[in-house]
């Protein structure tokens, strides 16, 4: 499956009902689908992920769906919109579609026809789409990311779309998330899609700044400045001239130095350490953080005004335990870059593979990307097994379906199939995909006595 033949659903109704008979008729491998109760779930929703399809009730407790379509189709470009209306409210309906939306259904509705309306507006979104890549040069712009973001959930989805519109802006951009969750990639990417990817990209981890070598890192000095200062150096300003300079883990900047990279960024000139002259520089900013800044700001321990510059633009990359549909997709791509030479890629054990999706990944993608790294070394014949994996991963996975070792295989099958599902929300869909198995066998495998 490619990325392109996802598709992301956003739900909004205020009835549960409502929202887990749609969630559970339209399960897909193909499909992901997000749920919200109400107009700020609605917000939250698609500040964290992209969409393609929204199925929006036209009255909610919190806010008018019409209203809400409107601001949806500007957060979102080339969004479809579906409405869901009561009878009373087709009229609205039908005025809605004057203004850009896509169709709507009324309620109690006919699954087979939410069907149909659902996939013709996924063609719109397709279609827009390679109408764009055409006017855009055919896929240049889709392989520009040099398989550096990786994953098809509908987050990773949000962060590509964010990247593609803050590339070309010259506005500093903050990127947020654990540690291990990609924001290095991140930045290298906006640099490399920016009109400055020609010149240096500098970056410099904040918590690796000696407390008394931070100005003199930064902005440089001149001879004599201080005691060892015998030749003139530049900073990171004037490496990164032109170009980008990226500050990570920018909460651990001490508060001293704040106030003079505030000036910086809004002045564009700084002065050396022991000089007096102010030098002009051309910079553009990038951070990130695994910090809440916010909660710093009110701890004393960072400049609100500071905060408030650097934050012009976020994006928030989310921990892997919150998309573990990913897991498969990265799982494969670190086999393929950890294959040697002509050798076939590893491949991984059914074992192995539940303990990856059960475990909670406090390190995120690093921490993957090290586990793998161990199983390819540890593999026999090609095949990652469960003695290759750390004893943490084992107990999340619980490999060998419990605590019992003398269970029918027959019980540990059905054991394994529950945990699955579990772990899906009941989705048989995407369990059966897990498993490897149709969901006609899955139905029959449960269902045995």
């Amino acid at each position: 499956m490619t990325h392109s033949d996802l598709m992301h659903i956003l739900v909004v109704d205020d009835e549960k009902s409502i929202r887990r008979l749609i969630e559970k008729e339209m399960a897909s491998p193909r499909r992901v689908i997000k749920t919200a109760g109400s107009g700020d779930e609605a917000f939250a929703a698609i500040r964290r992920w992209a969409f393609d399809v929204i199925l929006l009730d036209i009255r909610l407790p919190d806010a008018n769906g019409l209203e809400l379509m409107a601001q949806f189709q500007e957060d979102l470009p080339g969004v479809q919109v579906i409405l869901i209306t009561g009878y009373g409210e087709v009229h609205d309906a039908v005025e809605a579609m004057k203004n850009g939306a896509c169709d709507y259904i009324t309620k109690p509705f006919d699954l087979d026809a939410l069907e149909q309306v659902v996939e013709k507006a996924f063609q719109h979104v397709r279609a827009r789409r390679e109408a764009m890549a055409r006017q855009s040069g055919g896929q240049a712009k889709r392989t520009a990311y040099p398989q550096e973001i990786i994953g098809h959930s509908g987050s990773m989805d949000r962060v590509r779309f964010l990247i593609d519109k803050v590339s070309p802006v010259q506005v500093p951009v903050l990127i947020t998330g654990e540690s291990g969750t990609g924001k290095n990639v991140v930045a290298r990417v906006i640099h490399r899609q920016s009109a400055r990817a020609e010149k240096p990209l500098i970056t410099k981890n904040c918590a690796t700044l000696q407390a008394e070598l931070v100005r003199s890192e930064l902005f440089g000095h001149c001879k004599g400045a201080f005691t060892g200062a015998t030749e003139s150096r530049d900073g990171l300003l004037s490496m990164a001239h032109e170009g980008t300079l990226f500050l990570d883990e920018i909460g651990e900047l001490p508060v001293g130095v704040q106030a003079t990279l505030l000036r910086v960024m809004e002045t564009q000139t700084f002065r050396r350490v022991g000089e007096k002259e102010e030098r002009k520089v051309d910079v553009r900013f990038l951070f990130a953080t695994n910090r809440n800044l916010r909660k710093e700001v009110d701890a004393g321990r960072f400049r609100e005004d500071l905060y408030h510059r650097l934050n012009v633009f976020n994006i928030e990359l989310l921990p892997l335990r919150e998309r573990r549909e990913e897991i498969p997709v990265l799982l494969e791509y670190f086999l393929e870059q950890l294959r040697v030479g002509k050798q076939p890629a590893c491949r991984v054990s059914k074992t192995v593979m539940q303990c990856l999706m059960n475990h909670d990944w406090p390190g995120n993608v690093r921490e993957l990307h090290n586990v793998i790294e161990r199983g390819v070394i540890l593999a026999e014949d090609s095949l990652i097994t469960e003695q290759a994996l750390p004893a943490e991963l084992l107990a999340s996975g619980d490999g060998d379906g419990g605590d019992d070792p003398f269970l029918p295989l027959k019980e540990i099958e059905r054991k394994h199939m529950l945990k699955v599902l579990e772990h899906v929300n009941g989705n048989r869909s995407k369990a059966s995909e897990l498993l490897g198995v149709s969901r006609k066998t899955l139905y029959r495998k449960l269902l045995e006595p």
